[in-house]
């Protein structure tokens, strides 16, 4: 079992930044590939961000690439998403999820944990 806990989630205005980060516990190791998702009300789960196993590439959906970059500490058991020049459109609920080294990572149904979710909220 790998326990998820996100954090850095909050209120900002359009064009500023904030810092999710991730803390996992239990059997973590650095045998998993490490994601981001997000949902915003109504709408299905998208996936944001991707680190695979070994931190050395990344993979972003299309809407954050160039703003939001994540990065993975595996001594830590951390993720870090970086998001910058925030839009309204990001406003969701941002979920930390881990996958096994093994599969793909840009969809959710890959992943076999993830954390409770933190509130991102970005006014115009």
């Amino acid at each position: 079992q790998v326990q998820l806990v996100e954090s850095g989630g909050g209120l900002v205005q359009a064009g500023g930044s904030l810092r999710l980060s991730c803390a996992a516990s239990g059997r973590t190791g650095s045998t998993y590939n490490m994601g981001w998702f997000r949902q915003a009300p109504g709408k299905v789960r998208e996936f944001v961000a991707a680190t695979p196993l070994t931190g050395r590439s990344t993979d972003y959906a299309d809407s954050v690439k160039g703003r939001f970059t994540i990065s993975r500490d595996n001594a830590k058991n951390t993720v870090v998403l970086q998001m910058n020049s925030l839009k309204p459109e990001d406003t969701a609920v941002y979920y930390c999820a881990a996958a096994p080294w093994n599969r793909g990572y840009r969809r959710d149904y890959e992943y076999d944990y993830w954390g409770q979710g933190t509130q991102v909220t970005v006014s115009s």
